[in-house]
């Protein structure tokens, strides 16, 4: 099947231009919270596609630094969300304005852009596959957008961490760098079974050594065939405060990865 045939049923529900409120942020949890971006995003959208390998319409966020127009010919990093956000929350979670704020600190420009997997962990279900709707599904809906899709990356936090690793393993070759944050993955799991295939695929780990995670974290970084490029364990729980502290070095980490020769 051609990658336009993939395209039937994308409808814009929200242009460029999405900016996060005050209450989106202080709705995220109690605590402090999570860091805010510096730079405004650019052009950020949010569509309505109809996933085959999903069997329903799904929401289709992007996310162009702002200062390169609608991204096309811009290398694409794939955003798989976690067990509480979906693409609908990732506008008031910053993610534009802190793609901004990456490049406008030396990052290479790249595109982000994500769908709605549920909470399915990123693994294939009885008429319900999240992971092929990724590898195959949206590289076309970027196709369609003119994105350059011979370079992709993976970012993702909990189940969206452990999600990137297993899209990396199961299909080596397709992403040039992985970007986990906190990834829900435990010793003997799919993901473990498949990290001996990264040894081309640069891997950014990060953890917090308050989340409960942190030593499955740890044995991931050990089971990988070369250390993790980014190994960052410092304070911090199983939340968005301690995640978007971590974003600016993941976007830097990924922009750096995905114009490497």
């Amino acid at each position: 099947m051609r990658r336009r045939s993939l395209l039937v049923g994308a409808v814009v529900v929200a242009g460029a231009g999405v900016t996060a409120t005050a209450g989106a942020w202080a709705a995220l949890g109690s605590g402090p919270e999570p860091a805010r971006p510096g730079a405004e995003a650019g052009d950020e959208r949010l569509e309505r596609r109809h996933s085959g390998a999903r069997g329903q319409m799904v929401d289709f966020y992007t996310a162009v630094p702002a200062g390169y127009g609608d991204g096309r010919g811009l290398p694409v990093c794939l955003v798989l969300h976690g067990g509480s956000k979906r693409p609908a929350d990732f506008a008031a979670l910053g993610l534009g304005g802190f793609l901004t704020e990456a490049v406008r600190r030396g990052a290479p420009p790249f595109v982000l852009a994500g769908a709605n997997g549920d909470r399915l962990a990123w693994r294939r279900h009885p008429g319900d596959d999240p992971q092929r709707m990724v590898h195959e599904e949206i590289p076309a809906w970027c196709d369609d957008r003119g994105f350059d899709t011979a370079r992709f990356a993976a970012w993702g936090w909990s189940m969206g961490g452990s999600g990137s690793l297993l899209l990396a393993g199961r299909f080596p070759g397709f992403l040039r760098a992985v970007a986990a944050f906190s990834p829900a993955v435990t010793p003997g799991d799919e993901v473990f079974a498949l990290l001996h295939r990264l040894s081309r695929v640069p891997v950014g780990l990060w953890c917090g050594t308050d989340d409960d995670l942190l030593p499955n974290v740890r044995a991931a970084g050990r089971a990988l065939p070369v250390p993790a490029a980014v190994a960052d364990f410092g304070p911090g729980r199983h939340d968005f405060t301690y995640w978007s502290r971590r974003i600016p070095a993941a976007f830097s980490f990924l922009g750096a990865a995905l114009t490497s020769p």
